[in-house]
């Protein structure tokens, strides 16, 4: 067969990192060998899977096409490995956990920290996703467990949910942004003259979702929370951002905040996974996620 799961595997990192060097530190190997494999690959199937576009790998029609379908196999394959293990053992071989990047990471180390002092040989994949992203990588069998997932779950079974909590953004913008002197609250009309900083939804199969942006307003794009602020405080555009973060800037002088007329309401936050998945390391989770404490702790300073 001339299609192995190492190829598609690499071919995925490639994708997803953007170039052959930053896929080989996240597989654990050396450019070279990644590029001999797709070499290799592209020699065996008579078919581009690259373009040539500086240091970045672009996939071409081909390239995407195998890489799309080719995912499929990857889920089944990891699923597969894992359903074995859970058959002898009842604990996975991995559970992957993702993470809304409106919750700060380390806030939940101190419970992988507890997973892995009691020894039970789970590997633990994390990953921070952005607005549907939560979703889109449960849906899509990316992640086993989304940790505050925000708003409405997709109109797809197989799901199940407990609340989290709330997040209630602040609106902010540098000092010296012209809607700094705009007399509050903010009218619409006005807030529509200025780019707003949004995060670009991380969402591969389900529709992105937008936030915080209004019609025909230009915006700029960013990956995470804490390059919105960056890009915030540098006088880039405006927009929201959790209380955490937003005390922080402010107590900085890189952020002031401003109130609108038509303020965002309070998002619900979940905690969701696929109750088909019956593993003893994603029920493990759920059960410390049931600590309300816990919980207040993960999202102290969303509300």
């Amino acid at each position: 067969m001339r299609i192995s799961l190492d190829a598609l595997q690499i071919l995925d990192a490639i994708d997803t990192q953007g170039s052959y060097a930053a896929a080989a530190s996240r597989l654990h190997r050396v450019p070279s060998a990644l590029s001999h494999a797709m070499q290799k690959l592209e020699g065996e199937l008579g078919v581009e899977l690259f373009e040539k576009s500086g240091r970045r790998a672009i996939l071409t029609a081909a390239g995407r096409t195998l890489l799309e379908d080719g995912r499929h196999l990857l889920r089944a394959a990891l699923e597969l490995e894992s359903r074995v293990k859970r058959v002898a053992t009842g604990w996975e071989t991995e559970l992957s956990i993702a993470v809304d990047s409106v919750i700060p990471g380390e806030r939940l180390y101190p419970l992988l920290q507890r997973f892995y002092d009691e020894g039970h040989g789970t590997r633990l994949r994390l990953s921070y996703e952005v607005l549907g992203g939560c979703w889109d990588a449960l849906t899509t069998g990316r992640a086993d467990l989304v940790i505050g997932a925000p708003g409405d779950m997709p109109a797809r079974g197989g799901i199940a949910t407990r609340p989290l909590g709330t997040m209630e953004l602040v609106f902010t913008m540098a000092p010296g942004h012209p809607l700094s002197t705009v007399p509050e609250p903010i009218p619409a009309h006005e807030l529509a003259r200025y780019r707003a900083v949004v995060l670009a939804d991380t969402s591969r199969e389900l529709a992105a979702r937008t936030s915080g942006l209004l019609e025909g307003q230009d915006a700029l794009r960013v990956p995470d929370m804490q390059s919105k602020a960056a890009a915030q405080a540098a006088g880039l555009g405006v927009g929201h951002l959790p209380p955490w973060l937003v005390a922080r800037e402010v107590a900085a002088g890189r952020l002031v905040t401003r109130t609108l007329a038509e303020p965002k309401g309070s998002t619900p936050l979940h905690i969701a996974w696929r109750p088909s998945h019956e593993g003893r390391a994603l029920a493990w989770f759920l059960a410390a996620l049931e600590d309300r404490e816990l919980c207040q702790a993960l999202t102290e300073g969303l509300a």
